[in-house]
């Protein structure tokens, strides 16, 4: 059998993402919005702030009356406005975010005030300032983009567009995925498996990675290597806008899953990607249903599965192109690594509280005790040298065990 070459990650990628396009949109209240993509620009409905607020606790005094002393005529609290124009030699009591009185411009702070009853005058610490007032619309006006279209919506995001007057909104459809794991040697009871079966643990990661960023996540199996019992899981997961298969898709006799997919009417786009681990990785079409074949080994599924199934669930619920791929980031190594071969190598690391990656001792595809310490990825180009304790690695942050 001749196989074909593996693909440059980065062009494995672009062929993923370039092709994927977000399912389409729907209108959700805004507080159910977290974690979604928005599906248009969001423009603000309303100017914030509506008119000047004081930015601290103090006083209200008329521009050109800095001097004092003053009479204070009022109070004007957040929520609670002082509805009437002080004259010259007056003031009004100030809490922060409170409207500012008609006819004032200028803010003497609490801390600079010396006050006896109604009587107010300056302590000698600083004089009445503009600098503290909060300016209409300094934040937005009324039309402003608030939010772009494709940004993920978070506890931040939601606060903006609930401010900018948005009780409902617009976002990304959620994708349906199924998963489906295959092999002869995978235990349903991790407390019932025997020697020559491991537990069936990849349907479980897979679906804990990918439930943040779906509407719904089926699993299916684990399913024998079969081709009969492999043909009645995928009309399983016909329904399903993403599918996700871990295991049989390498070049064993025992390897089913490409075949079974090519005679369910899938094609093929690209099959084994220069990743280590992960080489044997496998995209796949069927209709409108995008289908992504991960590797059975549990570390090269979840990496293969963080690197392309996370992105094109992300860019299939509205996020932009740019903004589906997770953001690489620069730190120095606490440790050596070796050279690098014909692959990209992604290796597993602790980022320690003082900013360093440490590598991890054993980098087995099998090897879930060092995956389960791990927060961090290690993203080693082709062919790089060897690198020192101190050089500076690229990596990704895996948050919550790389959850979305």
């Amino acid at each position: 059998m001749s196989l074909p070459p593996p693909l440059p990650l980065s062009e494995a990628w672009a062929r993923l993402l370039d092709a994927a396009e977000p399912l389409g949109a729907e209108e959700v209240p805004a507080e159910q919005a977290v974690g979604r993509y928005l599906a248009g620009d969001l423009h603000a409905r309303r100017t914030q702030p509506a008119a000047d607020l004081s930015a601290m606790d103090g006083y209200a005094i008329r521009a050109g009356d800095e001097r004092g002393p003053w009479t204070v005529v009022g109070d004007s609290a957040a929520g609670h406005p002082y509805p009437h124009e002080p004259a010259p030699g007056e003031a009004v009591r100030l809490s922060t975010g409170a409207l500012m009185p008609p006819g004032t411009a200028l803010v003497l702070v609490q801390e600079n005030a010396s006050r006896a009853g109604a009587s107010l005058s300056l302590n000698g610490a600083g004089a009445p300032s503009p600098a503290h007032i909060r300016r209409t619309g300094f934040d937005f006006r009324a039309g402003d983009v608030v939010l772009p279209a494709g940004i993920r919506i978070g506890a931040g995001q939601l606060a903006a567009a609930i401010s900018a007057g948005h009780g409902v909104l617009t976002v990304g459809r959620l994708p349906r995925v199924a998963i489906l794991d295959s092999g002869d040697e995978l235990a349903s009871d991790p407390a019932m498996c025997l020697a020559h079966q491991i537990p069936a643990s990849n349907g479980a990661m897979l679906a804990a990675m990918c439930a943040p960023l779906a509407a719904s996540v089926t699993r299916i199996g684990p399913v024998a290597d079969e081709p009969a019992a492999l043909a009645s899981a995928l009309g399983q997961a016909r329904e399903a806008d993403v599918l996700v298969t871990s295991g049989g898709v390498s070049v064993g006799d025992h390897d089913l899953v490409r075949p079974a997919l090519e005679t369910w009417s899938a094609t093929i786009d690209f099959w084994r990607v220069a990743i280590k681990p992960g080489k044997p990785l496998l995209v796949a079409r069927r209709g409108e249903q995008w289908i992504l074949g991960l590797p059975g080994n549990p570390v090269s599924s979840y990496v293969t599965a963080f690197l392309f199934v996370l992105p094109l669930l992300r860019r299939l619920a509205g996020a932009s192109r740019e903004s589906a791929l997770s953001a690489a980031l620069t730190a120095p190594l606490a440790g050596a690594l070796p050279a690098t071969g014909n692959r990209r190598e992604f290796v597993r690391a602790q980022l320690d509280p003082g900013g360093s990656l440490v590598p991890l001792g054993q980098q087995d595809s099998s090897a879930l005790a060092t995956l389960a310490v791990a927060n961090a990825l290690i993203d080693r180009a082709t062919g790089s040298p060897a690198a020192a304790p101190g050089d500076t690695a690229s990596f990704y942050w895996l948050p919550n065990g790389g959850i979305a």
